[in-house]
């Protein structure tokens, strides 16, 4: 269940913050990592 709010939470901020395909995939994977890194949805 952690990984799926974290997948809608990064989702949600990658759409917000990209602009283009390319680069609202990396903000998605930034945001995955960063969201899986300080452990906030354990």
């Amino acid at each position: 269940m952690s990984k799926l709010l974290r997948g809608i939470a990064a989702g949600w901020g990658a759409k917000k913050l990209g602009g283009g395909c390319l680069s609202t995939i990396v903000i998605f994977l930034i945001l995955w990592w960063l969201l899986g890194h300080f452990g906030i949805f354990k």
